[in-house]
């Protein structure tokens, strides 16, 4: 598929997408969500790949959905009587999100609305000092979406949540520092570079191992049925056991040298 709405790089063992509207200040269509699924598909399908990372171009990260293609275009067909086609937005992201490799954002400017809950089940978020982030929807007369009332409460409590939620207000990056909502906040210049340190340490990690840990923390991190999570330990434990990655790390430790887990 050949993106124009987002742009594609593979740095060593991380690729690098970058949401690419910046005119829009990288508003959400449903062409650059279909281009992100396209590519974190082939990035979960290469083996050279160990991690992705998400930013924006120029001054935002995205300012949640393009108004006109999102809701200008559906309001005037409700107020015609038309009826409103409903577009193919793809996969469900947070099932997609949470089943693929480690996914971390760059979080460089504004981001609100979709902005924000596309990246809340991201495995890491980190954020420049100029980053802006709002639960826009209450201002749109609308509620949020992705799963990201779960997410959001999970990230930050509930009293965040809420007080984020039902006022709408556009916070700094600062007042998440230490919140969850964010990994840590990061001086603008250094945020893509300290991001794809980060990516990098993770893709170092065995790929197998990776994803069976991302599906114990989407399923467990929230389970209050302790005899289950420790079954689903057990089991994914069994897995990891008959990897060759297991393999290969105790041999390392053996031979006294750092593990080759990929290429």
């Amino acid at each position: 598929m050949p993106y124009t709405q987002i742009l594609h790089e593979q740095i060593d063992d991380v690729v690098l997408l970058t949401l690419n509207r910046p005119e829009k200040l990288n508003a959400w269509t449903r062409t650059m969500n279909l281009e992100l699924e396209d590519a974190i598909e082939a990035a979960n399908d290469d083996p050279s790949v160990g991690a992705i990372v998400l930013t924006g171009a120029g001054r935002g990260f995205c300012a949640g959905a393009d108004i006109q293609s999102s809701f200008t275009d559906r309001l005037s067909a409700v107020e015609s009587g038309a009826e409103v086609e409903e577009e193919d937005t793809g996969r469900d992201w947070v099932s997609f999100v949470r089943s693929s490799k480690p996914l971390l954002a760059a979080v460089n400017g504004v981001a609100v609305g979709v902005g924000i809950t596309m990246i809340l089940p991201f495995d890491v978020i980190l954020a420049s000092d100029k980053a802006r982030i709002g639960m826009f929807f209450v201002r749109m007369g609308l509620v949020p979406e992705l799963a990201s009332s779960h997410f959001l409460v999970q990230r930050v409590g509930f009293a965040v949540a809420s007080e984020m939620c039902l006022s709408g207000r556009l916070y700094s990056a600062d007042a998440f520092a230490n919140t969850g909502l964010v990994n840590r906040v990061v001086e603008h210049d250094r945020l893509l570079d300290e991001t794809m340190s980060v990516a990098k340490e993770i893709a170092a990690n065995p790929a197998p191992s990776l994803r069976m840990i991302k599906a114990l923390l989407t399923s467990n991190g929230s389970c209050d049925d302790l005899e289950q999570v420790g079954r689903r330990e057990l089991e994914a434990l069994e897995l990891a056991y008959a990897t060759p990655e297991h393999k290969e790390a105790v041999q390392a430790f053996l031979e006294k040298r750092p593990p080759r887990f990929r290429g």
